[in-house]
This record gives C-alpha cells, sequence and structure tokens, in this order.
C-alpha cells in the first residue's frame, strides 16, 4: 500500500468529510424513518378503526390482542355467535377490490412484491396514489377479518413514501431505489419494532438467493432506527410479542436434534406455501368475472371456514401469543397449519390488500406449538423458532426472519438454535423447490444483483456508452449473452455460436409504433433473434415480450450474421435502420452490422 495513500476514510489522521451525496441520503434516512413511523402509526390507526366496525360493531366477534389489558388474549363472541363474519369478510373484500381496481391496481395483494418490482423494474417509481390507497384498501381487507397482515401494506406504504419524496426531489433512479429502501424499512420497523431486523429485510427480500443490497444497509439502519424511536414515543419499545424468561435459557444439547427436525418440517411448509399461494392466485385470474369482485369471494371463502375456525380471522397475533404461552391444544395447532395456507392465500390471492408475513409468522408457531406439545417439551421456544424457520424458507430471508423474530419477541438467547433451525429450512426448502414454478412468497424477487433488471439496465447503459464512444476492442470472446460478463470481459461484439450484437433504431415513420417486442421477432423468422434491451428517451427499458415499441427506440439486437440479414430484408419497409458503434445510420449490406 503506498505511503500517502488513504486508509479508512482519513488522510494523515484526519477524517475525511463525506461526500455531499453521502450527507445528504443521510439526511434523507433520517427524514424518512419520522415520516415511515407516522405513516405506520396512521395505518394502525385506520386498522384498529375499521377492525371495531366490522369484526367488534357488526359481527360481534373480538379476537384476541396483544394490547396487555385483563383478558386480551381471550376471544369474544356476540349474540349472533360467528354467522356475520362471512357478511363483513366479503363485504370488506368487496369495498378493497372496487378502491384497489379502480384507482390503482398495482395495489393489489401483498405489497412487497411491488415494493420489490419497483426497485428491479421501474427505478424504484410508484405512483403517488399507491401508497394511501394501500393503507386505506389493507385496512379495511384486514379489519374487516381478511386472513393477512400488515407487513406487505406497510412496506409498500414505506416504499410509496420514499419514491414520491424522490418524484419531488428531482432524484435520479439509482437515489429513488435507495429512498424506497429506506422507506420500507422504516415503515416496517415501527409496525414490528424490530430495527435491525427489518433494516436486513428491505435489502434481503430483493433477491431469491443469498444476496444483499449491501450498498443501502447503511440507510436503511438510519431509517429503521429512527422510525422505531420515533414510534416508541406512541407506545411501547417493548418487543411485540411476550416471552417467558424461564424458557429463554440454552437448550439441552438433545433438543437441537428436534430443532432439525422443526427445519426440515418448516421448510416442507415453506415448500408448499408459494405453490398454494400462487396456485390459487392463477386460479382467481381465470375466473371469468371482474377483478374487483374476486376479493369479495376470497372473503366469503374465509368467512365460512371461520365459522369453524375463527383463529385464522385478520394476523392472528393474539393467537400466536397464545401458543408461546402454551395454552392451545395439540390437534387445534396441526390443523391451523393448513387451514391458516388456504386462508391466508384465498384473501391475498384473489386481490385483497394484505401482507404475507404474519400470516407465515402464525403458521410457523403453529407448527412449532404442535411440535412441543406432541414432544411435551416447553412450547415457547419452538413456537418461535418455527416462525422465524418457516419465513425463512417460504420468503427467502434468512437472516431478516431470524433477526426480527429474536427481536420481535425478545428471545435473544435463542439466536443460537433459531439460527441452526433456520439455516436447515432455508437449504432443504431451496432443494425442494428447484424444480417448481414458485419458489417463493416473494414473486418479484430476482436470484442475486446480476439478475436483477435495474443492474442490468446500468450495464446496458454503460455498454451502449462504450458503442457511442466507439471504445471497443475486437475479439474478446464472451460465452453467453450476460452483460455484466460482457463488460468485465471487455464488452465484445462478436458473441459465441456464431451471433453479433447491432444496435437498430425505429424512426418517425415506422410501422411497428406501438407493436410488441414478440411481434418483431416474429417478423424475423425461421431465423432466431434476441432483442436485449431498449433505449428510449436515455433510460434502458426491458425489452419483455409484450413491452411497446416506440418510434426513436434503439434495440440491442442479438442474432447471427445471417439472422441479421433476413432480419433487415423483413425490416426493409418497416423504417428501421441499422447503425454504426458512432450512432450513424449504415448500408443495408452486411458490413453495416456492428462487428
Amino acid at each position: 500500500m503506498l505511503k500517502n495513500a488513504p486508509v479508512s476514510g482519513s488522510v494523515e489522521g484526519q477524517a475525511i468529510p463525506p461526500q455531499p451525496r453521502e450527507s445528504r441520503l443521510l439526511a434523507e434516512a433520517v427524514l424518512l424513518g419520522v415520516i415511515g413511523a407516522l405513516a405506520a402509526q396512521l395505518f394502525l390507526w385506520a386498522l384498529h378503526l375499521c377492525s371495531h366496525f366490522f369484526l367488534t360493531t357488526i359481527a360481534g366477534y373480538t379476537a384476541p390482542t396483544l394490547s396487555g389489558k385483563p383478558g386480551a388474549l381471550s376471544q369474544h363472541i356476540g349474540p349472533h355467535w360467528l354467522w356475520l363474519i362471512p357478511v363483513v369478510t366479503t363485504v370488506g373484500g368487496l369495498i378493497s377490490g372496487w378502491l384497489i381496481y379502480t384507482f390503482a391496481p398495482e395495489a393489489e395483494g401483498h405489497g412487497t412484491d411491488t415494493a420489490v418490482k419497483a426497485f428491479h423494474r421501474t427505478g424504484g417509481f410508484i405512483r403517488t396514489r399507491v401508497a394511501p390507497l394501500k393503507l386505506v384498501a389493507s385496512a379495511i381487507t384486514i379489519g374487516s377479518g381478511g386472513s393477512a397482515g400488515r407487513e406487505g401494506p406497510t412496506a409498500l406504504i414505506g416504499a410509496g413514501v420514499g419514491s414520491i419524496y424522490a418524484t419531488y426531489a428531482h432524484r435520479p433512479d439509482e437515489e429513488r431505489r435507495l429512498l424506497v429502501l429506506m422507506g420500507m424499512a422504516a415503515g416496517l420497523s415501527a409496525i414490528f419494532r424490530s430495527p435491525i431486523g427489518t433494516a436486513f429485510f428491505a435489502i434481503e427480500v430483493l433477491y431469491g438467493g443469498m444476496d444483499f443490497e449491501a450498498g443501502a444497509l447503511v440507510y436503511t439502519m438510519i431509517a429503521s432506527i429512527v422510525a422505531y424511536a420515533v414510534n416508541g414515543l406512541f407506545g411501547t419499545w417493548a418487543p411485540l410479542f411476550s416471552f417467558p424468561a424461564a424458557q429463554g435459557g440454552a437448550p439441552h444439547p438433545l433438543t437441537y436434534l428436534w430443532y432439525i427436525v422443526l427445519g426440515a418440517l418448516a421448510a416442507l411448509i415453506g415448500t408448499i406455501l408459494p405453490m398454494v399461494f400462487y396456485g390459487l392466485r392463477d386460479a382467481f385470474r381465470e375466473l371469468p368475472i371482474p377483478n374487483m369482485f374476486k376479493p369479495a369471494l376470497g372473503g366469503l371463502a374465509v368467512g365460512l371456514l371461520a365459522l369453524e375456525f375463527p383463529q385464522i380471522l385478520a394476523g392472528g397475533y393474539g393467537w400466536i401469543q397464545n401458543a408461546i404461552d402454551g395454552r392451545m391444544i395439540l390437534g387445534l395447532l396441526l390443523v391451523l397449519v393448513f387451514v391458516k395456507i388456504v386462508a391466508f392465500s384465498l384473501t391475498v390471492s384473489s386481490g385483497g390488500s394484505g401482507g404475507v408475513f404474519a400470516p407465515t409468522l402464525f403458521i410457523g408457531a403453529m407448527l412449532g406449538g404442535f411440535l412441543a406439545a406432541l414432544l411435551h417439551l416447553p412450547a415457547a421456544p419452538f413456537v418461535v423458532i418455527g416462525m422465524a424457520a418457516v419465513f425463512s424458507a417460504a420468503a427467502h430471508v434468512p437472516i431478516a426472519s431470524l433477526i426480527m423474530v429474536t427481536e420481535m419477541t425478545g428471545s435473544y438467547r435463542l439466536l443460537a438454535p433459531a439460527a441452526f433451525a433456520v439455516l436447515v429450512a432455508y437449504l432443504i426448502q431451496n432443494q425442494l423447490s428447484q424444480r417448481l414454478k414458485y419458489k417463493s412468497l416473494y414473486e418479484a424477487q430476482v436470484e442475486g444483483r446480476a439478475a436483477s433488471p435495474a443492474r442490468y439496465a446500468d450495464h446496458v447503459r454503460v455498454a451502449l456508452d462504450l458503442l457511442e464512444q466507439h471504445r471497443l476492442p475486437r475479439n474478446a470472446k464472451v460465452g453467453h449473452i450476460d452483460l455484466v460478463a460482457l463488460l468485465d470481459s471487455g464488452v465484445s461484439l462478436k458473441l459465441s455460436g456464431r451471433r453479433e450484437l447491432s444496435i437498430g433504431e425505429l424512426p418517425p415513420e415506422s410501422f411497428l409504433h406501438g407493436q410488441t417486442v414478440q411481434a418483431l421477432v416474429e417478423l424475423a423468422k425461421p431465423q432466431p433473434i434476441e432483442v436485449v434491451a431498449i433505449l428510449r428517451n436515455g433510460k434502458v427499458v426491458m425489452a419483455e415480450p409484450d413491452t411497446p415499441l416506440q418510434s426513436g427506440d434503439r434495440l440491442m439486437i442479438v442474432a447471427s450474421r445471417e439472422a441479421q440479414q433476413v432480419f433487415r430484408q423483413h425490416l426493409a419497409g418497416a423504417g428501421v435502420k441499422t447503425i454504426n458503434p458512432a450512432g450513424h445510420p449504415a448500408s443495408g449490406s452486411s458490413d453495416s452490422v456492428v462487428s
């Protein structure tokens, strides 16, 4: 190392001040922490209001709660028994469905996926109306008894706040994505009182593999800690659940064998969950009725299930606490594992607005409680570890789930055995789900940073800049069209399999304006071509099959030289011109292909 080189942020013993951009982002993390906590409080207030109106006043039913008041962990059934439950769940689904599909269809479902999709595919942009609409629709869905949780709505509300701020502050996409993660972490921290776990959740939930958005961790951590502190001013800083101190000691070494069993069972449940959840989603999409009525249908089905199992209503936090306290019987615990899977899938997959985190915790709690009751062992450790293991497996967020659950329950002494079970569940579920269509509860996850469309767009933009500047080596070889590898290897224009990269532009008169990428590809058949990306108004647009084309689009195309010749012949009347590295139109000969 050079003697005069700066080391660890200092020069000759003096600290280097942070860059202006970093200072601004740190300040914005604090700001979004405050706003995220206030938004979470507003959501909790709206949720309490709707729950009191729909369930308590109309249906005469009160579920166990975590209020700490005497009798709070017992349910109360009114004079009409449970017969009005299907009515309120259906009405709640009807109102929620009308709001969502009338004003912002992207607000349907569990919310976190929408935030993850925004990060990867829209530069973090979320429409302004989405956050307030998600707040109202989710409060109605969950408050009327919909079997869903607070995590998804809060994540999208917080992310939406971050996106709104980025819009009015005129932030570029890179910073907008960071602000979205900050808002998500802040809202979740306030709801779940888990400042460290939610900071990790925001950067881990983006990817299905073991990858993180590590560069955002400092900002999400600050936002979540500030939100946690602000939220405490409205109530308490205590953990969400109460964990009996007497059961928090180090487990007997033989108990670890049962935690392995619990982890394996959690892996099985974590494999089943996404398949049921998205299987029902696909089934609802095929129903020949307007989308706005589908959440009402899902609500009706949940209400009918609740006639026999009222424990499935809403988030079920009170029932989780009952399981921790060992107050639930063996048979009911096992049945609720599977009934809750169906119930929350009916609520959210039908288009209702609610999260999947709380239902997954509920399922893990019942699974752990069942195993503890079967073995005649203390319930609390198995319930807490079951919660972490099932969510880790089903959502592919092992680090976040481990920290969040221990923070939410205050069971820090269980970190080692919980980590053991979480690791077992995560690894087994990864193997079991390899060949399945749906591997995770978060469909918008990508495998890793290199697979993120957000990163892909950045790499394409750099590649196009190099093309414009004619700064390209001629003979570097790559194995496939992976732009990360392409850039690492020096950006080759001659690819394997006798394929080549070329750039084409759609002029104003092109008849392809308004047509899809798939229609463009069909024109070249039987020769195969691949539209890698679209450069539009200085931004990179992902070339999905259904992406519409616009005049002025510049297309990155990969195909063999023969295929490119056929392609140009087909497009001779389409007004497509091939350009060279300097960006000027080239002739129609084979030399016009950049090589």
